[in-house]
């Protein structure tokens, strides 16, 4: 049991990130000495390339632990000594314990968005959904949604190695057919239960909508992994045209109760961490 924690989040971009605070916050609630401070490799002007030196500069510091975001969550993975049996499954990490001389990488997204989905949108319809976006978070989001029950997976994704890696990581994890790239987008959107945004576009920072707003109808369940803003311009329109939504809240407390448990060694009380969440 760590007497103090230090720990912090790596990525581009995260200065209006709400990980700090839910953290610290219940460090607070627990006594706990707990501090989290964002790396921003934006505002530190680094190359992709650093991500090497940031991690050994955090060992050396003397640091607990890390949460990983974009774009670091797969080029992290060959800098660790260990990964979870869910992060090696995954192919991406967003949490890395440093412990005894030893970097090791877990994955929480999963359990983060299943936990979401469940809560947010129980008993929806699962025989085929769409997901945008076969980045880091997309593949923990995909395996979540194959684990939760959905009979077909369509990928989309614009860099072809990595949805084809994907898809391949998912069939031998679940089985042939179960995951497909699809080929075309409106046809797919037209035809499925539920669609998912994993991708950036709709954050703060990059505006707009992951394909054409004209594409939704009102049979669509629609789930989004971004919280900053809470509402995405495609979960406006999904909402406009009577939809079912999730929006990214569950997902990002739910990974940040993990990796709160697993750099602490504390139960987290997710209830306290959602109303945090709620607050900010």
């Amino acid at each position: 049991m760590h007497e103090s924690i230090l720990a912090g989040l790596i990525g581009r971009g995260i200065q209006a990130s709400r990980t700090p605070a839910l953290h610290e916050r219940e460090g607070d609630a627990q006594a706990l000495r707990y501090l989290y401070r964002l790396i921003d490799a934006d505002v530190l002007q680094l190359e992709d390339s650093a991500l090497e030196s940031l991690l050994q500069a955090a060992e050396r510091t003397g640091f607990t632990g890390l949460n990983i975001t974009f774009p670091f969550k797969q080029a992290i993975l060959p800098l660790l000594d260990e990964l979870s049996s869910e992060a090696r499954g995954i192919g991406a990490v967003n949490t890395v314990v440093l412990r005894d001389g030893k970097r090791v990488g877990h994955n929480t997204d999963c359990l983060g968005f299943a936990e979401g989905l469940r809560r947010g949108l129980p008993g929806v319809r699962r025989r085929q959904v769409v997901q945008l976006g076969a980045g880091g978070a997309g593949c923990a989001v995909a395996h979540a949604l194959l684990a939760e029950g959905v009979e077909q997976l369509l990928l989309f994704e614009v860099d072809a190695s990595r949805a084809q890696a994907l898809v391949d990581n998912l069939t031998e994890r679940f089985g042939a057919g179960r995951a497909v790239l699809g080929q075309d987008l409106a046809q797919a959107v037209a035809g499925a239960d539920g669609l998912v945004n994993t991708t950036p576009v709709g954050m703060a920072k990059l505006p707009g909508t992951p394909l054409p707003p004209t594409l939704l109808h009102a049979q669509l369940w629609v789930a989004e992994i971004i919280y900053f803003p809470l509402q995405t311009q495609l979960l406006q329109y999904a909402r406009a045209l009577g939809c079912q939504t999730l929006d990214g809240s569950t997902m990002a407390v739910f990974q940040a109760v993990k990796a709160f448990e697993l750099f602490s060694g504390r139960a987290a009380d997710a209830e306290r961490m959602q109303a945090h969440f709620a607050s900010l």
